[in-house]
């Protein structure tokens, strides 16, 4: 098993520990609140968001010796995107039975149908390209992120990712015509 580097910041420096497994208790404490804020920026659900927060720790315990902790916050708000991309994914695939559910999601959205038909719309616009695109798509458009940013946070270069966001508003026009 070999050690990982990983950086904790006290006051103003930053302190390079050596460990030979990620001490999972410390990171929750450090970067629990900016994982949940993460998930609940994508999910929009507290229970959900609160859910998913606790899975992309039990991620990072099902594979801490394999990770490269040298940047935490930067692979647990990556990890916590994609738990949050699997479960926005995984809810649109489980068909809705319950009549409380759908009356839920129409009362949340502004127009009648306007959210339904957003995620329809969505889902058949993803569904045609690979899954990192939408991650892209979620970390450039809905985050902020600049292709730059996006790029380091994938392991992109910046033309692969311009490539793919233009693939994906090329798809989007054809299919609004």
């Amino acid at each position: 098993m070999s050690d990982s580097v990983l950086t904790l910041s006290r006051g103003r420096g930053v302190i390079p520990v050596v460990v030979s497994e990620l001490d999972v208790g410390a990171l929750s404490r450090r970067f629990g609140p900016m994982v949940l804020r993460r998930c609940r920026q994508l999910l929009r659900d507290e229970d959900e968001a609160l859910d998913a927060a606790q899975d992309v720790f039990v991620r990072v315990i099902e594979r801490r010796q394999r990770l490269d902790a040298r940047y935490p916050s930067s692979l647990l708000y990556r990890i916590a995107t994609n738990v949050c991309l699997n479960r926005i994914r995984d809810r649109t695939r489980r068909p809705e039975t319950s009549d409380e559910e759908k009356l839920f999601a129409i009362a949340r959205a502004e127009e009648p149908g306007a959210a339904s038909d957003a995620r329809m719309l969505l889902d058949r616009l993803f569904n045609r390209h690979p899954e990192s695109s939408r991650t892209m798509a979620v970390l450039h458009y809905v985050d902020g992120l600049t292709l730059e940013q996006v790029a380091a946070e994938t392991g992109m270069s910046v033309s692969g990712v311009r490539w793919r966001l233009r693939n994906l508003r090329h798809t989007l026009s054809e299919m609004e015509r």
